[in-house]
């Protein structure tokens, strides 16, 4: 008998400013935003070590991105992963701004930090 491979499922949780992967309902990834007016601020991505290697952090920005998209939304990535993964993706490059020090300044504000 042969283990069939489980397609990952993207959800965007609002409430907590994240969009999420799940592997077999288990929360595998995440990416973390908040929301500037009509920009969306990616600032952090993390997959757990036990699902490494599987390019769940492409799926996962690929659908966060394409939901931006949708919410007529624009993008600043803040975070190194989603930065390159636009350098890979020229798809989105229409909707996406630059990190400026404002919107680190502002970000850092909105984190606490």
């Amino acid at each position: 008998m042969t283990e069939q491979a489980t397609v990952p499922v993207v959800r965007h949780v609002d409430d907590r400013h994240r969009y999420e992967i799940l592997v077999d309902g288990e929360r595998a990834g995440l990416t973390a935003y908040r929301d500037r007016g009509e920009q969306r601020v990616f600032f952090h991505t993390e997959v757990g070590d036990a699902y490494a290697g599987r390019g769940l952090a492409s799926i996962l920005v690929q659908e966060a991105l394409t939901d931006v998209r949708a919410a007529g939304k624009r993008i600043v990535p803040v975070c190194p992963y989603v930065a390159k993964f636009l350098k890979e993706h020229d798809e989105f490059a229409d909707l996406t701004d630059p990190v400026t020090p404002e919107v680190t300044r502002w970000l850092d504000g909105e984190l606490g930090r």
